[in-house]
């Protein structure tokens, strides 16, 4: 039967349904649910495949999105997923943690009026239900080759830089520090937004394709970079941005004022029992815990401390709430929850003795910037005080290279990122045979960027092999 191609009039968008706020904060569960096959399929047909996909080409990995769409609307779910991850490694995790309102469903045709496409749940949807029925990818037409190459970091651009290299019979040997594979996918990313066995799931499934991981260990400390260079035929980095960008304010030194990325990486592992878990937890129950910031970790940070038992939670951030960088469905998410938004609030001093107790901010007005963004402008005479007893600071990372690098002539600029080259072999760092791509390259960014950067240097590694 052919498709009505009004379909999109008769069926609005709907999402699966989402838990309760007040559920949701009882446990660090996914709060989203599932679509059934029908109401996929239907949700799938609303595509009207039209002809230009602005929703492909905004995506950073350039998804084939109205292709997979259709084959789930036709039921070839297993054709589906296998189109999926022609383009992408970790389909299932973009499905979930991307911003696809500021990406691919905010490019789609029928965002204007009609609804977009529910782009992101459709992938989750696909990928969940292939793996659930048996999908694994089919490696049996791919030729061995004598060729084998260290990958340094086990996070998205390093994993998805393995299975290209895979793909085309290179033997890919996986290095990282942490006990578990997935980087801040694992570590950072909390598992409300991420079920950590979505991870683990992966992990077997990339080692069923001949992927093998060399967990907690640490290049430079357990195993020397050289070591690396003698044993294996190319290199690549993908070791992330863990560095904290600082406030740069008074007293920042206070007790109770600490980075996002180490209370996020407790809190999982203690979600998970990890061997490694503090003996003392950072918990802010019963604490005024103020985030500062307005990307998608501080949201990250804001929803935690709530589960955790927070007695409140205020996310100050010093532009409006339309120029927030993060994702508007985890800002949702997050108002949804209890979390008390102060917008045009710039932080100006942390105040207390040994502990923070108050933070003093300045509002602000938005002004034309030297760029296309605005930039906030303090208002003077405008100073308030908010009591607080935990701030925690959410204003991205910066790369932090290894002391290694300088001694293998791994260039890097102003920014602490590793310099790398598009010529002949793209991706190639100013050390022959050493690739990197990721947050390490670009600077703090979107796990689907590092996904991207991870493929396309695993091809840059396959043509300076010669394959």
């Amino acid at each position: 039967m052919p498709t009505n191609p009004l379909h999109f009039l008769d069926v609005p968008r709907r999402d699966p349904a989402k838990l309760q706020p007040e559920e949701r904060l009882r446990h660090f569960k996914e709060i989203y649910g599932r679509y059934d096959a029908e109401e996929a399929k239907s949700q799938a047909q609303r595509c009207i495949d039209c002809g230009n996909p602005y929703c492909e080409w905004r995506c950073p990995v350039h998804h084939y999105i109205p292709k997979w769409l259709k084959l789930l609307e036709q039921g070839q779910l297993l054709a589906a997923a296998e189109l999926c991850h022609q383009a992408n490694a970790l389909p299932e995790v973009c499905g979930r943690v991307c911003p696809q309102d500021r990406l691919c469903e905010g490019s789609c045709t029928l965002n204007d009026g009609f609804g977009a496409v529910t782009i992101g749940m459709l992938e989750r949807h696909i990928i969940d239900e292939a793996l659930r029925i048996g999908w694994r990818p089919d490696l049996s037409q791919v030729v061995p080759t004598p060729y084998q190459v260290a990958i340094v970091g086990a996070g998205p651009a390093g994993l998805a830089c393995a299975d290209q290299l895979a793909r085309h019979g290179v033997r890919a040997v996986v290095f990282d520090r942490n006990p578990e594979i997935g980087g801040l996918l694992t570590f950072g990313i909390p598992p409300f937004k991420l079920d950590k066995q979505v991870i683990l799931r992966r992990r077997q499934i990339l080692e069923g394709m001949g992927i093998a991981f060399r967990l907690n260990t640490a290049i430079g400390r357990d195993l020397s970079f050289q070591a690396l260079r003698n044993d294996y035929h190319a290199v690549f980095l993908g070791m992330g941005a863990y560095h904290a960008l600082s406030a740069g304010l008074p007293r920042e030194h206070l007790s109770g004022v600490m980075p996002a990325l180490p209370y996020l990486v407790d809190n999982v592992y203690q979600v998970m029992g990890l061997h490694g878990a503090a003996a003392a937890p950072i918990s802010v129950k019963g604490e005024r815990v103020v985030v500062l910031g307005g990307g998608d970790t501080a949201m990250d940070c804001t929803r935690t401390a709530l589960r955790q038992g927070a007695s409140s939670v205020i996310c100050a951030y010093r532009r409006d709430e339309a120029n927030m960088p993060g994702s508007q469905r985890e800002v949702r998410n997050a108002m949804d929850e209890g979390v008390r938004f102060l917008f045009n609030h710039q932080p100006v001093e942390f105040l207390g003795g040994e502990r923070i107790e108050a933070v003093k901010f300045a509002h602000t007005e938005l002004v034309a910037g030297e760029g296309k963004r605005l930039v906030p402008r303090v208002i003077p005479g405008s100073e308030t005080v908010l009591p607080a007893d935990r701030v925690i600071l959410a204003f991205g990372f910066q790369p932090s290279p290894s002391a290694w690098f300088a001694e293998h002539a791994i260039s890097l600029d102003a920014g602490k990122r590793v310099v790398v080259q598009q010529g002949r072999f793209p991706f190639e760092t100013t050390c022959p045979g050493v690739f990197a791509g990721g947050d390490m390259v670009r600077g703090s960014d979107l796990v689907v960027t590092a996904i991207y950067e991870g493929r396309e240097a695993a091809r840059g590694i396959l043509a300076f092999l010669g394959l």
